[in-house]
């Protein structure tokens, strides 16, 4: 029994020392966007300073993402970074990780007119499409 435990950690280990997953020094409270080239390893460029939460680095992101979808460019994606959680833009929305290859967490979605809203928030028509977000809730 204990020579099965010991393999288990010792492969363990051994995954965790051959992960290709590229590791990056983080500052507090800067917000990155993680270029990433063919054939080379992602690189941290700094997009800003002084930003309060992971969702004000998220809208700089998607500010960047359709800048460069007006000046031609045909990316759809963004990956980005704040303080070790990375950001994931695409069409859907937006998505954060713990890691660049790792599971992600489903944090705001698109309105039916583009626009980025936390998931609950969205009301969808009859086949689940977006069609607007919710109003304030009725005073009683």
């Amino acid at each position: 029994m204990r020579a099965t435990a010991l393999v288990l950690v010792a492969g363990a280990a051994a995954l965790a020392a051959c992960s290709n997953e590229p590791k990056f020094e983080f500052t507090p409270e800067t917000c990155y966007y993680v270029a990433q080239s063919a054939g080379k390893a992602p690189e941290l460029q700094k997009l800003g300073e002084n930003v309060a939460q992971i969702e004000l680095c998220a809208a700089r992101l998607e500010e960047m993402r359709l800048r460069f979808l007006r000046m031609g460019g045909s990316n759809q994606e963004v990956t980005g970074a704040y303080q070790g959680r990375f950001i994931f833009i695409d069409r859907e929305g937006v998505k954060f990780g713990k890691s660049l290859n790792g599971s992600r967490f489903f944090a705001m979605a698109r309105t039916g007119d583009g626009r980025l809203a936390i998931p609950g928030a969205i009301t969808r028509d009859e086949t689940g499409r977006p069609i607007a977000v919710a109003g304030e809730p009725e005073a009683k």
